[in-house]
């Protein structure tokens, strides 16, 4: 029993050193890498944190953290620049491939790197934050003189901001980037310039007005380049060694893919319409179940989804009131009265929802008229199907039977009763006109059970 145990302990130890070798692609000495690629939001910063906490738990020696981004959120974008001060591993931001882009915010984590490069064709610029109400007009400093290799891209200044809370939101983000350029001694002068005016630069404009490091060419290039560089990790000064290393990439966790669907603005609205025509179904048809259980699902995880995007509030109740309406006139017919206010509330509660002036925030505008169309196409459905029901021949009623026809069973006299079959029921009739057995009457007005008939 002891050698079994012994055996045991050594089998499991063994095991452990195997986990801790395949777990540690790193131990050698190793790059990772992450790439960002789409619009930074709650999805991306979360991807960042949990891959920059695998990277160091593998023991990585640097983190290359690859972009490719029209920007984003400016909440997402400090959580991921919090994240890259805080890493006891240097960072070396790198916009590839060739066409790539880092505007927005991602000229901010360009500028929080330790190390900034490029691939040739790519660019970097227009940080002018975006406010609720759209893009904040930015005006260019007057102290700032435009560099003369920035003529063709640095944008036209725009006018002065027109209340205080642009003021306020342009002076945050100006010192924001400022005080990122100064840890890293980088271009002060050309971070507010991109902030102020929407200046943006390509490659080889960034590396000569030391806005980044150098341009590469490709991912061993930026080890090749970066090899020997001393950089500041929090308090320590270190000096790169990465010629040469191997490269692993860190994808993002199943948890961070499905984070990143449902934070799609578009998805999100989508669930959330599914969500509430799910739950009418079965108020309407209660006992099938499957539309209020999967109507229930999609509106929870859009109204997540929601609840981490820029949501505008007076859109979503614009939103809510349009279906609201529409509901209405399904259920309770008004000539168009509803349901026409109901469309209109839609489609406008839909192009206000999200925040429209963040780059790849915004609910697809074909999804939207889409949608319009279709509830458009409902709404005339439903006047058409009322309109025939106002027109249709009445099947039952008083006035039904005004509209029938008989055939007399026996002669009729001027004033006196006799008997017809009417629909092979037999009716007491009075005629004004004498008429003889088996000729067919129309019936034009009725007393209780006596009609009065005429020639057909």
């Amino acid at each position: 029993m002891r050698r079994w145990r012994v055996f045991w302990v050594l089998g499991l130890l063994l095991a452990a050193a195997a986990a801790a070798s395949v777990r540690d692609p790193a131990a050698s000495g190793a790059v990772a890498r992450i790439t960002l690629d789409g619009p930074i939001g709650p999805a991306a910063a979360e991807y960042v944190d949990d891959a920059f906490q695998r990277a160091q738990a593998d023991g990585a020696v640097a983190i290359v953290l690859q972009l490719d981004t029209p920007g984003g959120l400016s909440e997402a974008m400090r959580q991921i620049i919090a994240r890259m001060l805080a890493s006891p591993i240097p960072v070396l931001a790198y916009v590839a491939p060739g066409g790539a882009r880092a505007a927005s915010a991602g000229t901010y984590i360009m500028y929080a790197a330790q190390v900034a490069a490029m691939a040739p064709a790519t660019h970097l610029g227009a940080a002018t934050p975006v406010s609720l109400g759209g893009a904040t007009p930015m005006p260019l400093p007057k102290a700032i003189e435009k560099p003369a290799s920035a003529t063709s891209t640095a944008t036209k200044p725009a006018a002065e901001p027109a209340d205080a809370e642009s003021n306020k939101v342009l002076n945050d983000a100006i010192a924001y980037i400022r005080s990122l350029a100064q840890l890293r001694g980088r271009n002060v002068a050309w971070a507010e310039q991109a902030v102020r005016g929407a200046a943006t630069l390509t490659a080889d404009e960034a590396a000569r007005q030391q806005v980044i490091d150098f341009v590469a060419a490709d991912t061993a290039q930026l080890l090749a380049k970066a090899d020997g560089r001393k950089v500041r990790v929090g308090e320590r000064e270190l000096t790169l060694r990465l010629k040469g290393l191997a490269v692993h990439d860190y994808a993002p966790s199943a948890r961070n893919r499905f984070l990143g669907i449902i934070t799609n603005p578009t998805i999100a609205y989508l669930l959330l319409l599914v969500g509430v025509v799910g739950l009418f179904l079965e108020a309407t048809h209660p006992g099938i179940y499957l539309p209020g259980v999967a109507g229930g699902i999609c509106l929870l995880v859009g109204l997540y989804a929601l609840q981490l995007l820029p949501v505008s509030y007076a859109g979503l109740a614009l939103l809510a009131l349009g279906i609201g309406l529409l509901v209405a006139e399904a259920v309770t017919p008004t000539v168009g009265a509803l349901g026409i206010g109901g469309v209109i509330a839609f489609v406008l509660g839909s192009v206000l929802l999200m925040h429209t002036g963040v780059p790849g925030y915004r609910v697809n505008v074909g999804v939207i008229a889409g949608i319009a169309v279709g509830a458009v196409a409902l709404l005339s459905s439903i006047l058409w199907l009322v309109f025939r029901a106002h027109r249709a021949r009445q099947f039952s009623g008083e006035t039904a039977m005004l509209q029938e026809f008989g055939e007399l069973l026996g002669p009729l006299d001027v004033g006196t009763e006799g008997w017809a079959r009417v629909h092979g029921e037999c009716w007491r009739v009075r005629s004004e006109a004498a008429l003889p057995q088996g000729a067919r009457v129309r019936i034009v007005r009725r007393k209780g059970l006596l009609l009065w008939v005429a020639p057909a």
